[in-house]
């Protein structure tokens, strides 16, 4: 399954662990961070992530257990 990043358009193939997925993922190759929402292999939106509170991003790590891009970009 690929997508384009919203912030550059860079070409991300995701494997299939994503194939019923909602949350969030980084473009490895400008750092954007994206939400993302998959059905049955199907990509039902992609949009931009936004914090609603300055250091989130930082919390979020710090407890995210998803795969990271970086190592999904083929």
């Amino acid at each position: 399954m690929k997508i384009n990043c919203v912030s550059c358009g860079h070409k991300i193939e995701l494997d299939n662990a994503y194939s019923d997925y909602e949350g969030r993922i980084r473009c490895f190759a400008c750092g954007a961070l994206l939400e993302i929402k998959t059905e049955e292999g199907g990509i039902r939106w992609v949009k931009e992530a936004q914090w609603a509170v300055a250091g989130a991003e930082a919390e979020h790590h710090s407890h995210d257990d998803s795969p990271h891009l970086e190592t999904l970009v083929k």
